[in-house]
């Protein structure tokens, strides 16, 4: 009888590391996986005024992929460009680019938005400073101002800029910014225009402007 009761206390004693290790096992199985990555989309353009919901698609170190509809931090880059809500909804502001940014944790993915001008009817020429003229050797900035949809855009940077006559002499403009720039010229003022023109609708406006010695 002694010897029964001794065996069966053995086999307990046996059986249970292997049941310790099936439970750990059990229990390690069972771990969340860990975010390694997160892909932020679409790469896309739209119009001012026009919004776009944003998307954040998480890799985990299990190899597995989840789109995640909560707990993603979002952010532009560009504030002037386009807003972001915290929902992942994107706003279209001005014309340009702005990088949108989606974080979760220490993870971070970003998607690049171009906003175009929707519904452009009308542009305003300006001189930043309000000067209708310089001398020879200064420079001058000058601004384009749109109405879209009723709203006031700057959109100095997406015109191309250019004068009436193309070429004058001591005279240039950068087409893309605006700058007016001067060189040491003639004895003589010379008058032109300085034109901005929207490149998708053709929308233009002009300013008379005077460079004297």
């Amino acid at each position: 009888m002694a010897g029964n009761k001794q065996k069966r206390w053995m086999a307990a004693a046996l059986s249970i590391p292997l049941i310790l290790g099936l439970t750990l096992g059990c229990e390690g199985f069972f771990v969340d996986p860990v975010l390694t990555g997160l892909a932020v989309g679409p790469a896309a353009t739209i119009q001012t005024g026009n919004t776009m919901q944003m998307s954040a698609v998480g890799t985990y170190d299990d190899g597995s992929q989840k789109t995640l509809s909560s707990g993603v931090f979002w952010s532009s880059g560009a504030d002037s460009v386009a807003t972001i809500s915290k929902s992942g909804v994107v706003t279209g502001v001005g014309p340009g680019q702005a990088t949108i940014t989606g974080a979760s944790g220490t993870v971070v993915g970003s998607a690049t938005i171009t906003v175009t001008i929707g519904g452009l009817t009308s542009i305003k020429v300006t001189s930043q400073d309000g000067l209708t003229n310089i001398a020879y050797g200064s420079s001058e900035q000058f601004v384009a101002t749109g109405t879209a949809n009723g709203q006031q855009i700057d959109i100095t940077n997406s015109v191309t800029w250019s004068t009436n006559p193309s070429r004058i002499p001591s005279v240039s403009i950068d087409s893309r910014s605006g700058l007016l720039t001067t060189t040491s010229g003639p004895a003589t003022a010379v008058q032109f225009e300085v034109i901005a023109t929207d490149p998708t609708t053709g929308i233009s406006d002009s300013l008379n402007f005077i460079v004297t010695p």
